[in-house]
């Protein structure tokens, strides 16, 4: 069985997890203090310390950089998922480069306002100190009083996605691909602390989150059986 190694409200966790949801795949989850890497560290004979981590029998399968997808395609040959097809490879790049700098940039800073509420009180320490050792003494409390202009900043980034599906079930076609997911698990992120929403003003971007969350690929493969 696949395991999952997090934290439950990363981001990039977020996506793998919806991604092996899609798949209808048997995987276990195992969390992690976001302070304590010590796990990772040992299953990835000290290469790596981030996460999320696979461990699917034997292998290990982590990002070699920031700029990789190296657990996304391993779970998508994996459960042959379609979510990186050669012709989209390009704008995929482009666009998840964007999502994971301009649209997550913004929304982990929001949803750590309320850290309180999201991290286990076994781990508050080691998060406040990772954080303020990363952007500085009272980080948090800075992007709290700048809480109304990062909300407007996130949702004059998302405009490219309501644009986007205006015509479109998903980001690129008919069918989810991994942008849609890497989206998906950034956009939960901001979600986590139950204290947002999504702007009210992007509806189609509202329909397509509520796509995303219950999506299977199940549904796909019918489809695609009744048009063979």
């Amino acid at each position: 069985m696949i395991e999952l190694i997090q934290f439950a409200w990363s981001p990039f966790c977020i996506v793998q997890r919806r991604i092996l949801e899609f798949a209808g795949a048997r995987f276990k989850i195992t969390n992690i203090p976001s302070g304590d890497r010590s796990l990772v560290w040992r299953l990835t004979r000290q290469r790596y310390y981030g996460v999320p981590i696979i461990r699917d029998g034997k292998t290990v399968i982590f990002e070699m950089s920031d700029d990789t997808q190296v657990v996304a395609k391993y779970l998508d040959t994996r459960f042959q998922l379609g979510l990186f097809p050669w012709e989209l490879e390009g704008v995929q790049s482009i666009l998840w480069q964007y999502i994971e700098n301009h649209v997550e940039g913004i929304g982990f800073k929001l949803n750590d306002i309320h850290w309180q509420k999201v991290v286990p009180p076994s781990d508050q320490l080691a998060f406040l100190r990772h954080k303020e050792r990363k952007f500085g003494r009272g980080c948090i409390d800075q992007w709290r009083a700048q809480q109304k202009d990062l909300l407007s900043q996130l949702e004059q980034r998302l405009i490219p996605f309501e644009e986007m599906l205006m015509y479109k079930p998903f980001l690129l076609d008919e069918r989810p691909r991994f942008v849609d997911f890497d989206l998906y698990g950034i956009l939960a992120n901001f979600l986590y602390s139950g204290r947002y929403r999504l702007p009210v003003a992007h509806t189609h971007l509202g329909k397509w989150h509520r796509r995303m969350t219950r999506v299977q690929l199940k549904s796909f493969s019918r489809e695609e059986e009744l048009h063979s």
